[in-house]
């Protein structure tokens, strides 16, 4: 199942390029947000499948072009990111477990825009990776059982802005926008192996990053063993793997960024700035070359 939010925050089913409501079905919630009403689903979602079936059996459902989707998950309690996590061109063998903390604010969905924020940074950067979000309640979790604590996947990235002056990564990862996900959370039952998925993001139609998740070096039954062990992650928590930084490069008023992952769709942002700055659009070598020694 593909679940989405469309419009103004509709929660449905996205199915063969048509979207499907399940307001009804959720009506019973009492959910008062967004956020709320995808919890619920996430934890009753065995119980409600037959019944979001019926829905898509028997609606006509709207076209997926005729509709603005917005992130699947608005405001998770924590969304949690995957620090430097790829073996990249075989530079790095072992690769340090490490997490870091974005703010869930920084959120937004599938047409959306990443306002670039008028503080002195060297560039700003687009990261593309692969999330998921947790479908039940994960304390000290064993990486054995941890892939059975997932709900589904989307695309992500972390927009990053660098050389602002800030001794952790909270300033330089957590603006406003700095969040794109979506456009769908595709269930986890769909997603044959998480680590045999492409990654591809472009700007302007350029093939910027392009890697496989079979890179990753920490991988996702790791990922959620090391997070549950130092908090206890809830449903409708996010959890980001890391980019390979092969291909990174900066984004800047005018851009237009799309992340595709097959099987999970594409999720575009544009970028604005008000101060209308520029740097070449040459992909980052140098970033990259320091992400791999570290």
């Amino acid at each position: 199942m593909r679940y989405v939010f469309f419009n103004e925050f509709e929660p449905g089913v996205l199915h063969e390029g048509r979207v499907y409501s399940i307001a009804g079905i959720l009506a019973e919630s009492g959910a008062h947000s967004p956020q709320e009403a995808i919890e619920y689903l996430i934890a009753n979602e065995g119980l409600l499948r037959p019944s979001i079936r019926e829905v898509v059996g028997t609606q006509e459902g709207v076209d997926a072009a005729s509709v603005r989707f917005r992130p699947p998950v608005p405001r998770p309690s924590k969304l949690l990111c995957a620090f430097a996590n790829y073996r990249e061109d075989g530079a790095r063998n072992e690769v340090p477990l490490d997490i870091f903390l974005k703010s869930p604010a920084s959120i937004i969905g599938d047409g959306d825009t990443v306002v670039l924020p008028p503080v002195e940074a060297s560039i700003f950067h687009h990261e593309a990776e692969l999330a998921f979000v947790i479908g039940k309640r994960a304390s000290r979790v064993s990486a054995d059982d941890a892939l059975g604590y997932i709900f589904g996947y989307f695309p992500f990235m972390d927009i990053s802005a660098r050389g602002t002056g800030g001794r952790t990564m909270f300033q330089g990862k957590s603006y406003d926008t700095f969040g794109p996900l979506g456009p769908a959370i595709v269930t986890a039952d769909e997603i044959a192996d998480p680590h045999a998925l492409e990654v591809r993001l472009s700007v302007n139609g350029q093939l910027r990053q392009r890697y496989s998740t079979a890179d990753m070096a920490n991988r996702i039954p790791q990922l959620i063993e090391y997070a549950s062990h130092v908090c206890t992650l809830e449903p409708g928590d996010v959890i980001a793997t890391g980019t390979n930084h092969q291909g990174l490069g900066p984004v800047q008023d005018g851009d237009s960024v799309a992340l595709e992952i097959p099987g999970l769709g594409t999720l575009t942002v544009n970028v604005t700035d008000e101060r209308k700055r520029a740097w070449s659009r040459e992909i980052d070598q140098e970033m990259a070359k320091m992400v791999r020694g570290m």
